[in-house]
This record gives C-alpha cells, sequence and structure tokens, in this order.
C-alpha cells in the first residue's frame, strides 16, 4: 500500500476524529480507565458498534499525543499484516514519536495480534472492537493476561438525560417540576433507545445501525454463507425479545435446517453485541445448559425499529435487562443475570446472582398503580424467593412506589424512571 495515500488517509481520520469531538460530547458514566493504559497492557474497549468507543477513548487521550487509525475504512479494506509496520511509520511522520496509539476495529487486519504484542512494550495501546471475540484468539496467548477489557453500552438513562442537558439533584425527594421532566425525558428515551447518534440525526438512523451490525459485524466477519437465513434469524429473535427460546424451535420456523448452524448463527449475534442472551437460573450446571434461554437486544430502540409490534411492557423489560447487565458487568465476572422458571411456569424476568448466590429477584410491568400489578407476578417472586432463599425482591414499574406484602414476603416497588437513576439501587 502506498506510504503517501496511507498518511491521506491517517490525516483525514485524525480530522474527522477532532470535528467529532466538538460536538455535544459528555463524560460517560464509566471507570477510570486512563489507569489502566500502562505499558506493557492493552487497553481494550469493547462493545456494539455506534456505542461511542472511538469517542471515549479520543476522551481518555485528551491533551496527549497520540495515534489513530480506524480499520472500518473503506480505503484500508484488504490491509495484510505486512502494511502494518508501513502504517506505523506513516503515523511517526506525521504525528512525531508518539506515546499512545489508538487502533479502532483492528480486528479487519489479520495477523494483528502479534503486531499489537510487540508494540505493547514501549506504546501505550487503546484498541476498540465491536466483536466480544475480539481477544479470545491470538492476542490473549501473546499477551497473556496483559490486557484489560471493559464493555461500553449505548447511553444509559443517566448519560441520556447529561446529554440531553437535564440537570436536577439527585435525592430521595424529588420536585413534582423535576420528577415531570424526568418522565418527560423516559417517554424519549423509551421510543428512541440509547445510541447517542439518534439525538443527533434521530431514530430514522436506527435502521441503518442494525444493517451495519448484521452486515460488518457479523456476515462479513464470520463469512456466513446463508445470509437470508441469519438475517430471518436475527430479525426474528429481536422482534421477540423478553421471550424464551430453544435451538431447536428456531430451527423449525426458519430456513435454516441444521441446529447446529442455528447455534453458531446465536453466538455470532452475542458476539457482536447485538443480542443478549440469558440462561435459566438453576443450581445445576447441566440443568442450566440444556434450559431454554432468553433474548434481548442491546438497545430497545434497534428493537422497535425491527419489530413495530414492541409494546411498552417489552421495551420496559428490554431496558431493565440492559441496565442490569450495564450494572452487573461493573460488579466484576462473579456477577451473573438470568432469568427464573419452575416446573409450574412460575416465573421471575431477573435473577441477579453472585457466583451460585441469588442477590436479587425482579419482575417489570407497566403498572401505575398497586392494582396494576399482576398477582402472577407477586406469586412469581414469592415462589422464586422460596425456591432460591433470597428475599431482596423489587418490582420496577412505570409510576407505582411502594412496599408490597404477599404470601409473607415483602416487596418492593419502585418506578422505572427512579430505579434507572438511582444508583443505590444496584444489586448489593
Amino acid at each position: 500500500m502506498d506510504a503517501t495515500l496511507l498518511k491521506r488517509i491517517i490525516a483525514d481520520q485524525k480530522q474527522a476524529l477532532e470535528k467529532r469531538l466538538e460536538r455535544n460530547i459528555i463524560d460517560r458514566d464509566v471507570p477510570d480507565l486512563q489507569r489502566f493504559i500502562n505499558a506493557p497492557n492493552v487497553l481494550a474497549i469493547l462493545g456494539v458498534r455506534r456505542s461511542g468507543k472511538s469517542t471515549l477513548a479520543s476522551l481518555i487521550m485528551k491533551g496527549k499525543r497520540f495515534g489513530y487509525v480506524n480499520f472500518d475504512d473503506e480505503r484500508l479494506f484488504g490491509m495484510v499484516t505486512g502494511e502494518l509496520n508501513l502504517l506505523l511509520q506513516a503515523i511517526y511522520e506525521l504525528e512525531g514519536d508518539v506515546e499512545f496509539l489508538l487502533f479502532d476495529e483492528i480486528q479487519n487486519v489479520s495477523g494483528w495480534e502479534l503486531f499489537v504484542s510487540r508494540l505493547r512494550d514501549t506504546k501505550k495501546i487503546v484498541i476498540t472492537g465491536s466483536n466480544s471475540k475480539l481477544l479470545s484468539g491470538e492476542l490473549s496467548t501473546h499477551l497473556t493476561g496483559r490486557h484489560i477489557d471493559f464493555e461500553l453500552f449505548p447511553f444509559s438513562f443517566n448519560e441520556f438525560l447529561k446529554y440531553n442537558g437535564y440537570r436536577f439533584e439527585k435525592s430521595k425527594s424529588y420536585s413534582t417540576s423535576s420528577t415531570a421532566a424526568i418522565k418527560s425525558a423516559l417517554d424519549r428515551f423509551v421510543d428512541c433507545g440509547g445510541f447517542p447518534e439518534v439525538n443527533v440525526l434521530g431514530k430514522e438512523i436506527l435502521p441503518s445501525i442494525y444493517t451495519d451490525i448484521i452486515q460488518k459485524d457479523a456476515i462479513l466477519r464470520f463469512n456466513i454463507r446463508h445470509v437470508a437465513g441469519f438475517k430471518e434469524l436475527s430479525k426474528y429473535l429481536i422482534s421477540n425479545v423478553s421471550s424464551e427460546f430453544t435451538f431447536s424451535k428456531l430451527k423449525s420456523i426458519t430456513s435454516i435446517r441444521d441446529i447446529h448452524t442455528i447455534k453458531k448463527y446465536v453466538d455470532y449475534l452475542s458476539s457482536t453485541y447485538l443480542i443478549i442472551v440469558l440462561d435459566r437460573f438453576s443450581f445445576k450446571l447441566k440443568e442450566q445448559f440444556i434450559s431454554p434461554k432468553k433474548v434481548y437486544c442491546i438497545d430497545h430502540g434497534i428493537a422497535k425499529s425491527i419489530s413495530a409490534a414492541l409494546d411498552i411492557s417489552k421495551s420496559m423489560e428490554n431496558l431493565v435487562a440492559v441496565e442490569l447487565l450495564r450494572r452487573t458487568k461493573l460488579m466484576g465476572n462473579e456477577t451473573g443475570l438470568f432469568y427464573f422458571r419452575d416446573y409450574a411456569q412460575n416465573e421471575v424476568d431477573f435473577v441477579v446472582a453472585r457466583g451460585k448466590s441469588p442477590e436479587q429477584l425482579i419482575q417489570v410491568t407497566y403498572a401505575s398503580e398497586i392494582k396494576g400489578i399482576k398477582e402472577r407476578e407477586m406469586k412469581g417472586l414469592a415462589i422464586a424467593s422460596n425456591a432460591l432463599k433470597c428475599n431482596n425482591l423489587l418490582i420496577i414499574t412505570w409510576d407505582y412506589e411502594g412496599d408490597i406484602a404477599y404470601d409473607g414476603k415483602k416487596i418492593r416497588a419502585v418506578p422505572l424512571w427512579k430505579w434507572l437513576i438511582d444508583t443505590s439501587s444496584r444489586p448489593k
């Protein structure tokens, strides 16, 4: 590849990144990632496409001289490992001997792992990727644990409020005006989701984001041959968020005839961060493995753009699933998210567990008063509480708050808006 062309590409990309940073940029609600950028460690910021990974990475490097390359640029398609050093030389000629390097979607280049591994002893490196398998192969072997992974989600409701200029004091009591403003913002958030670009370009951009994820991060990345069947499977799963599925059922309702291919395709969709797959909670690993799974979408705005039939109840549950996953990720690898269903079909939407110990049981319901909460939701919590030995019971409602006594159990009910903005409501 021509060195002059490489310098032009790098200069164009750096200019585009700087223009992006001139827009309304907020500090994301993430840990201090700066402390992880120390050679020979590599910081990997992973997450769904267009969630703001490169923006977050560049903010971490604010005020520092760094080299930046976005390998999602079509002008770099087809680049081979041997040309990466030429690219590095182009960076040095443009930026000087930089201390920091930021590589967006570098896994587009086969063999990139050895390149990064060689540089990590002398440079502070950040890589971003839209695939959870980014560090599961060669790089893990070469770095032998010398990498820190952080998963970035689309905007949380708190970040959505911050981006759109909402200002209020978080406390146990909220004024009538601030409560009304937060509820109005929640209506917008439920309608359009959390992708940052939606705040600039409107929710009409969502089908384009979905198409890019499917095409670039799945079909091209994994060289999928049965494209029609894969798209059919993806659309079915996202149109049925909060529902259980089995691989055999997916085989019966799609044009894909091989169950192993079905399993592989579901794994691909999960690895692109497009879908979230929850296991049914069981103290026995085998039962957990063979039980039906439950599916959610990484963003309820995407789900609504795919399925016009997605109602407010399913949007709420999907929103809660993503927020719970965000919070459990911050709590460490020992904390997991599951759902509960017993032989009598009593169900609880979410089980937050640390190891094999359930710590919180959560139902989600579109209820604005206590009589709108269905008995099956309270019964499911009570039965799961006895079965799992967990008394931390919560119902997330649309607009009802209070304590409910049911079958000897105390169930706390909290409105969705309050649960979303109250970080003290994180599972403990």
